[in-house]
């Protein structure tokens, strides 16, 4: 038995049933880190001694017969932007390569609580830039279904080490694309959580209003698990909601799914629409009900994202000035320091969105950019409203194109934008997404996405979990 295939379920009844013990489901993960990742680099950090010790504690409540939760003695990964307590910190920069978490993100402690046990922490475009994973300051990670393309990004190394089988499941953070695209690069399923529904007490923030933290699984059912372990009101963060998820069915036979014409446009890669629309057929052939509707102030959803997203990153990236912790460059005169420190520690995705950010919030421009970009932001909010006053859930591609070459993009930022473009839109209304693995291209998969609207996770899952049964 291959225990790394095992899904979060299946790990779960092997414990109960005495099948394996935690601490041989944990070895076998190190095993498949050890042989796979000198290729994949999906880890910035493993903590194996750390994880035999979790796994052996959870051998020890099975020994005395003791209740266990479906996380329970199961390994993991943890994006390398949230803490675990004494691991690095690094958010993949040169800043902080050295940084030591000394507290638990909300989201690990939760994790902790139930038994999880966690394996590392894993690569992301620096401070979580990117749609690729190589603006990293630290490695590169590959696409386990071709080593020359990229894993997508920004969790990139979450979504790797899942799709590799080198955790059973990992948490990534989404800002405007960064856990359904490489989901959808790596096919795998990952849930972009409706903003407050997860605490993001402990991820270091990219941009605060945008920034959520959620699962990156085998399948829809580990997905929903996760996400009910770690979802809820913390009051570490006063922006999450008092909100209880409550799984349900949804009967197919009434589901209206709404199909954006913004979504099926110029620049769409021609096989990954017709995966997709197949996979959407799938659902109508079984009674589903396809709505055309749209969503028009989502053409300008990508300019006001990096508008929004820069400044809020410039803003919270002030933060690493070489004085409190993380890399410090000594000089005499203290403006010296700023400039030596920031201008060694921080890449250049980084550098060129701080440059935009704090461009746009200067004074003379706030109100040109700024301003203008969160109006543009609430009339996205009123699209996605109408549109779900008509259907009960909104489908479409998760990125226009597979998996593309590493190195293809790098030298065209904009270019690399563009993978953004059906994701921004959900990040910007707070809404729920998932990526959902539907085809394939070549052996590159294709993810389908699930956009639900505020808080009903419930449904994109249960929908999910049924479309899922019948691509199989």
């Amino acid at each position: 038995m291959d225990l790394t295939s095992l899904t979060i379920k299946q790990a779960h009844e092997g414990l109960k049933n005495g099948d394996f013990t935690s601490v041989d489901l944990t070895k076998a993960y190190l095993k498949n880190i050890k042989k796979l990742d000198k290729e994949i680099n999906a880890y910035l950090s493993v903590d194996e001694s750390g994880a035999l010790e979790q796994a052996k504690k959870v051998d020890e409540k099975i020994a005395k017969g003791q209740e266990l939760s479906l996380l329970s003695g199961v390994p993991c990964a943890v994006k390398d932007n949230i803490m675990v307590d004494g691991q690095k910190c690094t958010a993949a920069s040169k800043m902080l390569e050295k940084y030591t978490a000394t507290y638990d993100a909300t989201v690990v402690k939760k994790l902790k609580e139930l038994g999880a046990v966690i394996l590392g922490k894993t690569n992301l475009d620096e401070f979580a830039f990117g749609s690729s994973t190589e603006n990293s300051a630290l490695k590169t990670t590959k696409n386990p279904h071709d080593l020359t393309r990229v894993p997508g990004g920004s969790s990139g190394g979450s979504a790797a080490a899942v799709a590799a089988n080198m955790a059973c499941f990992a948490l990534g953070s989404d800002t405007g694309c960064s856990i359904r695209n490489p989901a959808s690069f790596c096919g795998i399923s990952g849930l972009k959580t409706t903003y407050g529904a997860v605490s993001r007490y402990g991820l270091i923030a990219s941009a605060s209003s945008l920034d959520q933290i959620g699962p990156l699984t085998k399948n829809v059912e580990d997905a929903k698990i996760v996400f009910q372990a770690i979802h809820g009101r913390d009051k570490m963060d006063l922006t999450t909601a008092d909100y209880n998820f409550n799984e349900t069915t949804v009967d197919l036979n009434s589901l209206k799914i709404g199909v954006p014409k913004e979504y099926f446009s110029k620049g769409l890669d021609p096989e990954v629409e017709k995966i997709i629309r197949d996979a959407i057929e799938k659902l109508e052939r079984i009674g589903a009900k396809i709505v055309k509707v749209s969503l028009p102030s989502c053409e300008f959803a990508l300019a006001c994202y990096y508008i929004i997203q820069t400044s809020e990153a410039s803003a919270n990236l002030a933060r690493f000035d070489g004085i409190r912790y993380g890399l410090s460059t000594q000089d005499e005169d203290i403006l010296n320091v700023y400039l030596k420190s920031r201008g060694k520690g921080l890449g250049a995705e980084a550098k060129r969105r701080i440059m935009l950010g704090t461009y746009c919030l200067s004074s003379g421009y706030y109100d040109a950019y700024y301003k203008k970009a969160q109006e543009i932001r609430q009339l996205i909010k009123k699209d996605f409203k109408k549109a779900f006053e008509a259907v009960d859930l909104i489908m479409g591609p998760v990125v226009p194109f597979p998996a593309f070459k590493i190195g293809e993009k790098l030298d065209d930022p904009l270019s690399m934008y563009l993978a953004d473009i059906y994701t921004v839109p959900v990040n910007l209304a707070g809404l729920p997404g998932f990526s959902l693995p539907v085809g394939r291209i070549d052996n590159l998969p294709v993810g389908l996405q699930i956009i639900g609207n505020h808080f009903e996770e419930n449904k994109i899952l249960s929908v999910a979990s049924q479309l899922e049964k019948m691509i199989e």
